[in-house]
C-alpha cells in the first residue's frame, strides 16, 4: 500500500501512519513514530543487477611485473576468505573471457605451427624442407620471451598474440634460404655449397625486409597513452622475436638445412640402392646307386 503524495513527501509523514497493536482485549491504533525511527543515510541512486543478484562492480588492473591470470588468482583467494555467506563473486569482460579461454593459448599456437608446416608442406610438395623453415620459429619464440622478461611485461593476452605472428614473421626469412638452396641444388650445387651461397645471397633481402619490420613495429615497443599496455605487450613480444630470430636464423637454418639434406641424401641413396640376388643352392639329382 502507498499513500497519497502529500502524505508521504517529507520524513516526519511517518507520524500519521497507525498500525493496529497487538492486544486482544483493547486493540488500539498506535503512530507508527512511536514503533520505528527514522535515521537519514545515503544509499546508491542506481542498483544495479548482475544475473538477477544485486551487484557491485569493481575494475581494476594488474600490478606492474605480475599477468593478469595471477590478478585473477588473487581476486578469487581473497573472496573466499573476505566474502560473508550469501555473498558471491562473478567475472565478467575481458576477465570472463580469459577465463575461458584459459589453457588454450599452447592448443591455439600448436594450430597455427601445424596450419604453416601444412602450408608450406603443400608448396615444397614435402614434409623436410617446411621442417627446417619452422625451426627458426623457437628463436622467435625465445627472443619474445626474453624481451617481455628484461622489460618486466606479463605473458599476456597481447604477448600471445604475438607470438603466434611470429610463426609467419619468423618462417619468412627462412622461406628465403631455403628456397634459394633448393634451386642451386636442382643446378648441381652440393648440398653444402648451396646452403652457404643462399645464406650469403639472401642476406640483404633478408636484412631489409627485417630491418624495415622492426623499425615499423618500434613505436609500439615505446607506445604511451590511453591503451599503451597492450600496444606495449604486443610490440615488445614481436619486436624482441624479429631481432633474435633474424640475426640467429641466418646462422642456424644453414646448419640444419646442411645436415637435414645430407641426412635425406644418404637416406635416398640407401633405399635405391638394389637388391641384389641370394646365391641359392645348386638343385642336384641324385646318381643312380648312389646313397642318400
Amino acid at each position: 500500500m502507498q499513500a497519497d503524495e502529500q502524505f508521504r513527501s517529507q520524513p516526519e509523514d511517518i507520524k500519521l501512519l497507525y498500525v493496529r497493536s497487538q492486544n486482544p482485549e483493547n486493540p488500539q491504533m498506535i503512530p507508527l513514530s512511536n514503533l520505528v525511527k527514522v535515521t537519514p543515510t545515503v544509499g546508491p541512486q542506481i542498483i544495479n543487477h548482475y544475473n538477477l543478484f544485486r551487484s557491485t562492480q569493481i575494475t581494476g588492473s594488474p600490478a606492474p611485473g605480475s599477468s593478469s591470470g595471477q590478478a585473477i588468482s588473487t581476486m578469487e583467494e581473497l573472496a573466499a576468505q573476505n566474502l560473508p555467506a550469501g555473498m558471491d563473486y562473478s567475472w565478467s569482460g575481458s576477465s570472463l573471457e580469459e577465463i575461458k579461454s584459459g589453457g588454450l593459448a599452447p592448443l591455439i599456437f600448436g594450430l597455427g605451427f601445424v596450419f604453416v608446416f601444412l602450408v608450406l608442406a603443400a608448396q615444397y610438395e614435402s614434409y623436410v624442407d617446411p621442417l627446417i623453415i619452422l625451426m627458426a620459429v623457437p628463436l622467435a619464440i625465445l627472443g619474445a620471451l626474453l624481451a617481455q622478461l628484461m622489460r618486466g611485461l606479463p605473458n599476456d593476452i597481447y604477448c600471445q598474440i604475438g607470438l603466434v605472428m611470429l610463426i609467419g614473421l619468423a618462417s619468412k626469412n627462412s622461406i628465403l634460404i631455403v628456397e634459394f638452396a633448393n634451386q642451386l641444388r636442382d643446378k648441381g650445387y652440393s648440398i653444402t655449397k648451396a646452403a652457404l651461397e643462399a645464406s650469403q645471397e639472401r642476406l640483404r633481402p633478408i636484412l631489409m625486409t627485417a630491418l624495415s619490420f622492426i623499425f615499423g613495429i618500434f613505436p609500439l615497443v615505446i607506445a604511451e597513452g590511453a591503451g599503451a599496455g597492450a600496444r606495449r605487450s604486443l610490440g615488445t613480444a614481436v619486436f624482441g622475436g624479429m631481432v633474435v630470430s633474424t640475426f640467429l636464423s641466418l646462422f642456424i637454418v644453414p646448419v640444419l638445412y646442411i645436415i637435414v639434406g645430407t641426412l635425406r641424401h644418404r637416406l635416398m641413396q640407401k633405399r635405391q640402392q638394389p637388391n641384389l640376388p641370394l646365391p641359392q643352392a645348386e638343385n642336384r639329382q641324385p646318381k643312380s646307386g648312389s646313397k642318400i
